[in-house]
């Protein structure tokens, strides 16, 4: 079993972990949500050099190698883009993220009323564990789009806000484990105070008459995407201060590490290429999804720009590349080994985690990365002295997961998924190791260099 990284970091290294994560500790505080991500993600885009490829496209701008694109995908999936001295049908490197978590959304008629509150009805997203959510602060992100188009954008309950919260019931009236918690009993306390001169609905209405003074009508819910997500920021975890808490590792953690990367490559031999995409925890659909052509589509317009494009040439681009499917894995829990193969899993620590499949009992649903790939990703990262630990998630036939990997095979292309591991996974609060974090920074650094071979 290899070292624990602590053990092996040179003080110099340990200053640069912190820093590291001290900034990225701050963007999961602040990216609760794919479009916080995103308006993140541009910002940081455009003090790097990057250029819009909607800006590009109406001026006609001929693209040549070193040139930073990037493309916005419905304000919620993204993708950066360098040009490389080769050209892009040569093939690209790509590290896919996605930007959606967990979490509870609210309906699109969510204000009722029940016993003397105003409530929030809420449909929960993704792969959670209901009662996790119960008896703790919670927060709401979104947007409000109204009818002329104007929008209005959401954050309370961070900060010095007041909080939202879920009930769950006492235990001296629930004899067994509240574990049984339906997804229509998540609903969010709103408020308390009745409208007195209201002559119906009155704590329903006292909250309506808080949202008339922000510009927001009840119907405009029916064009809302609003969010209810853990309240307050991540913070370091560990007495010796060696982890991190937070709401959203999965997947932000390899979004942050990959973004960072990417903004230090300058003028690569290939092209390269960060994905942003929304939808994964619910299996990839929609157009935000990694399902939809919006990746294609962007990159045929990038090589059109190049004068690189046809469409054999966007096939061979495609078929050519390589991916690091970026997506967290599940690390050997201390209290709850049992479902673990401790010589075959991931355990904190231990650098950024490569999976040679996913999918579950007997790979179902995987997709199972080809040897030669595998040896070329050791040699480039031992070359690059990048710590790392190739695993599998969990003991066999005991569960299993899936990534955006599979999809991007249909290519052709070679993926395998490499990203950190986590704690907690899925929960409100996940927790990672601040050493694994700066290991898979420094892993998408070294995959960004490395030629392409197919």
């Amino acid at each position: 079993m290899k070292t624990n990284l602590w053990e092996k970091y040179s003080d110099e290294k340990e200053k640069a972990v912190k820093e590291f994560c001290d900034d990225y500790k701050k963007f999961l505080s602040e990216c609760k949500t794919e479009r916080e991500c995103i308006r993140y993600a541009v910002s940081e885009a455009e003090k790097n050099g990057f250029k819009s490829l909607k800006d590009l496209i109406e001026k006609n701008k001929k693209l040549k190698a070193g040139d930073k694109v990037y493309a916005v995908n419905m304000d919620k999936a993204m993708i950066l883009f360098v040009v490389g001295k080769q050209p892009i049908e040569k093939g690209i490197n790509i590290v896919g993220s996605h930007i959606d978590s967990p979490r509870l959304d609210l309906k699109a008629k969510p204000l009722y009323e029940s016993q003397g509150f105003c409530m929030l009805d809420t449909h929960y997203y993704g792969g959670i564990k209901k009662y996790q959510w119960t008896a703790q602060p919670l927060a709401m992100h979104g947007v409000v789009v109204r009818k002329d188009g104007t929008k209005e954008d959401i954050v309370f309950g961070e900060g010095n806000d007041a909080v939202l919260a879920i009930t769950d019931l006492l235990p001296h009236l629930e004899r067994d484990d509240r574990k049984d918690i339906k997804g229509e009993d998540l609903n969010v306390l709103a408020g308390n105070i009745a409208d007195q001169e209201a002559k119906k609905s009155q704590f329903k209405n006292y909250i309506l008459n808080i949202l008339k003074k922000k510009g927001i009508a009840e119907e405009d819910f029916y064009s809302a995407e609003i969010e209810i997500v853990p309240a307050g920021p991540a913070r370091d975890c560990g007495i010796d201060e060696s982890m991190i808490i937070g709401y959203g590792h999965d997947d932000r953690v390899c979004a942050y590490t990959g973004l960072q990367a990417i903004f230090e490559t300058e003028k690569p031999e290939f092209s390269v290429m960060k994905l942003l995409v929304d939808k994964e925890e619910i299996g990839s659909v929609g157009a935000t999804g990694m399902h939809s052509k919006y990746f294609e589509n962007a990159i045929a317009e990038i090589m059109n720009l190049a004068g690189q494009y046809n469409e054999l040439a966007l096939r061979r681009a495609l078929n050519k590349s390589n991916m690091l499917s970026s997506d967290v894995t599940a690390a050997v829990d201390p209290n709850y080994v049992s479902p673990f193969n401790v010589e075959t899993d991931a355990h904190f620590a231990k650098g950024i985690n490569f999976n040679k499949f996913t999918g579950a009992r007997g790979k179902s649903g995987a997709n199972d990365a080809n040897p030669e790939f595998i040896a070329q990703l050791r040699d480039c990262f031992d070359k690059e002295e990048v710590v790392y630990q190739f695993t599998e998630m969990g003991k066999v036939d005991q569960g299993g997961g899936g990534t955006i990997a599979y999809i991007m095979a249909k290519h052709g292309m070679n993926v395998i998924d490499a990203g950190v591991p986590v704690l907690n996974m899925h929960a409100p609060w996940e927790i990672v190791s601040k050493v694994d974090v700066y290991e898979t920074y420094r892993a998408y650094k070294a995959f960004y260099k490395m030629p392409i071979n197919n």
